[in-house]
């Protein structure tokens, strides 16, 4: 069976293997105001229930007025329900928009506008925050209906429910035929923008399609494994999560949204679940290593541990492989741009040395990482460029936007189709002797301080080796001073012990030159996350950004050393401590 359409996975198992687990989950967490009692029992939907209740969403959602192409949005919280209305959506032909259930109203109002969605589906769980949303857009709820898959209805001072679980369950549960072809857009996902308006990055069926079989057969996933679903799934990595699992015809284990703050959880999670693989962000498995919550031989059923999205620190990597010597580590690199990711490096052996940088290696199938001059013409190996991709995953763009849509999906000079397309990622790389490819960080993280050119990527990984140091963020602040840009850094100690601005200083002192230290210091129980489990760079550099502006107004700052007011509790000269 040729798969043309994401849904057909589904389908294709429910065919094959009706009775076999496709999903499991939690329901969402007791909400402030719910009562109290009661556990929260697993949930499970086998593949025929999954396809007959997607089949009768998509049912409704046709007779509704969907039409090809028509946006949903998707406010329900990561449960089968979740996994349910995105599947559905697919098979209605619409296009999901999947959308962060715990707000805020003020981003969901600047999405849903862009999106312009016919449905929108919610749940109990999130029917205030859409209230919310639809109270500070008048016009939005003149044009959405709303769904849910509730068994009952829900509602709002400024919305109510169309339709509801127990309506759907009146419904056929068979097929629908599908109207659209793989080149659709399948989903939108926003982004964050620079100019504070978010884009949403178009992704096709055809996109998913190929990312999910190379990673299938490169993977060797099969019917037997149980595949962790952690991302939310508004973020990319979620699709390789829910339909890998589903195109090998696995269980796919819904990891509780509140678990990646407590990471002993995490770890109990992968036990108990059995799981026989790991998809992350690095800053949950730095999070789990700095708790040391991994038994040397743990996860026995564990085969395969993969990430994505940011740089894993050596110093991590090497505790997850000294205690997990029966798994296999694969690094994976790319863009939401470039569907879930563009590169992979399967790790073969154990760093040696914390500071041995690890590649993000070659291009999957179809697809090529080039290292770039600002022309667009190729560096000479070894030399430094923006990392660029081409191939089978680039998005068709942002959505509405073709300005932006130009500027980072130019014409492949190399190639002789005028119709091919690069996608310029902003990142920096190297092409090593080995012929692979690596990350040196973003290219607008280099910064010039004191006359001195500095990647900020290379002060973190300096950090990063640092014994006692969690996790860390560093980041630049722009002063108009003669020393240009500030260097601020924030980070949190490993339990057992606190270690002082200044301790960290000297210990960084010891491998890198004066002029790469960090000025200014945070020392945090937590760094703060973003919705996708990332560290917020961005709330980082805007307090840092705050508590200049206040040290300049207390102390008539002028620029130099970078202050040490502003009410803060002085580490060493120059630092701050909060």
């Amino acid at each position: 069976m040729t798969i043309r359409r994401i849904p057909q996975w589904v389908s294709r198992q429910a065919a094959e293997n009706p009775d076999h687990i496709a999903v499991t989950g939690m329901p969402p967490a007791r909400t402030e105001g719910s009562p109290a009692g009661g556990e929260r029992r697993r949930e499970t939907l086998t593949y025929a229930e999954l396809d007959a209740a997607s089949n009768r969403l998509a049912r409704r959602l046709r007779e509704g007025g969907l039409e090809p192409g028509d946006r949903v949005g998707l406010l329900v919280p990561k449960s089968c329900s979740a996994i349910v209305g995105l599947v559905g959506i697919y098979k209605a032909d619409g296009i999901a928009v999947p959308l962060e259930p715990t707000g805020p109203a003020a981003r969901l109002v600047k999405v849903l506008d862009a999106a312009e969605p016919q449905f929108m589906l919610g749940s109990s769980k999130t029917a205030a925050v859409l209230d919310e949303t639809l109270e500070s857009s008048p016009t939005l709820h003149r044009r959405i209906e709303v769904g849910t898959l509730d068994r009952d209805g829900i509602a709002g001072e400024h919305f109510s429910s169309a339709f509801c679980g127990a309506e759907l369950e009146r419904l056929p549960g068979d097929g629908l035929e599908a109207r659209g072809e793989s080149g659709d857009v399948a989903h939108l996902l926003f982004t964050s923008g620079s100019t504070g308006m978010p884009k949403g990055v178009m992704i096709t069926h055809a996109n998913v399609i190929h990312f999910v079989e190379w990673g299938v057969r490169y993977f060797g996933m099969s019917a037997r494994d149980r595949v962790s679903g952690l991302s939310p799934l508004q973020f990319d990595l979620s699709t390789f999560d829910v339909f890998g699992a589903f195109a090998a015809g696995a269980e796919l284990h819904l990891v509780p949204p509140e678990l990646p703050l407590a990471p002993h959880e995490l770890a109990k999670f992968i036990r108990e679940h059995g799981l026989t693989q790991w998809f992350s962000v690095p800053t949950v498995l730095n999070y789990m290593a700095r708790f040391d919550v991994v038994r040397h031989g743990d996860f026995p059923t564990l085969e395969r541990l993969l990430w994505c999205g940011e740089v894993l620190p050596t110093t991590s990597l090497i505790y997850w492989m000294e205690r997990l010597p029966h798994v296999r580590f694969t690094n994976l690199y790319g863009p939401t741009e470039t569907t879930v990711a563009s590169s992979y490096h399967t790790v073969e052996r154990c760093p040696r040395d914390e500071q041995e940088a690890i590649p993000i290696g070659t291009g999957c199938d179809d697809e090529e990482l080039l290292v770039l001059d600002a022309n667009l013409e190729p560096v000479p190996r070894g030399e430094i460029g923006e990392i660029c991709i081409r191939g089978a995953g680039l998005s068709p763009g942002y959505w509405r936007d073709p300005v932006k849509t130009r500027a980072a999906f130019p014409r492949d000079p190399s190639a002789p189709d005028p119709a091919a397309r690069l996608y310029r990622t902003g990142d920096l790389g190297r092409q090593g002797d080995d012929g692979l490819v690596y990350f040196l960080g973003r290219s607008d993280s280099q910064v010039k301080s004191r006359g001195y050119r500095i990647e900020l990527g290379e002060v973190e990984a300096a950090l990063h080796a640092v014994s006692g140091v969690r996790e860390c963020a560093v980041s630049a602040i722009e002063t108009g001073g003669f020393e240009g840009a500030l260097l601020c850094c924030a980070y949190s100690s490993a339990p057992g012990g606190e270690l002082d601005p200044a301790a960290v200083r000297r210990e960084l002192a010891r491998t890198l030159p004066s002029y790469m230290l960090p000025m200014r210091w945070k020392s945090l129980e937590r760094l703060p996350r973003n919705s996708n489990g990332k560290i917020d760079r961005k709330a980082l550099r805007e307090a840092f950004q705050q508590e200049v502006c206040d040290a300049a107004g207390a102390a008539g700052w002028r620029g130099g050393n970078g202050g040490d007011r502003a009410g803060d509790q002085v580490a060493a000269p120059g630092m701050t401590r909060s």
